[in-house]
């Protein structure tokens, strides 16, 4: 097979994964969401799953199905073609001892808590 023959199939087979790193990773943060909402009212709980790695094993898999169907669904059946990404609403989760906030936001400190 000539090398232009075996580029131009390689891109076409590539194609459709080229927006698989990018997208509202929905699954993958919805289990951080549950992940969050945990530890915020029982966080030994919380750590018990982390050492036996339910939480781990729950992430890695919802990264898997966030990089092979819903990531490159939204990409290219609705972000790619108007220009505008789409958003992912987190779970509201009343703090119950304190928060900290997101190094993103102005003012927020390296784990300045706020009671």
């Amino acid at each position: 097979m000539p090398i232009r023959r075996r580029t131009a199939l390689a891109l076409a087979l590539a194609l459709p994964f080229a927006a698989c790193a990018a997208g509202p990773h929905q699954v993958r943060r919805t289990i951080d969401d549950w992940d969050h909402n945990l530890y915020v009212n029982s966080p030994w709980f919380n750590a018990a799953l982390w050492v036996v790695p339910v939480i781990p094993t729950l992430t890695l898999g919802a990264w898997l199905v966030d990089f092979c169907v819903t990531d490159p669904w939204v990409f290219w059946f609705d972000d790619a073609w108007d220009g505008a990404g789409t958003g992912f609403v987190h779970l509201p989760v009343e703090p119950t001892d304190g928060q900290v906030q997101s190094l993103l936001l102005d003012r927020s400190g390296w784990t300045r808590v706020e009671k």
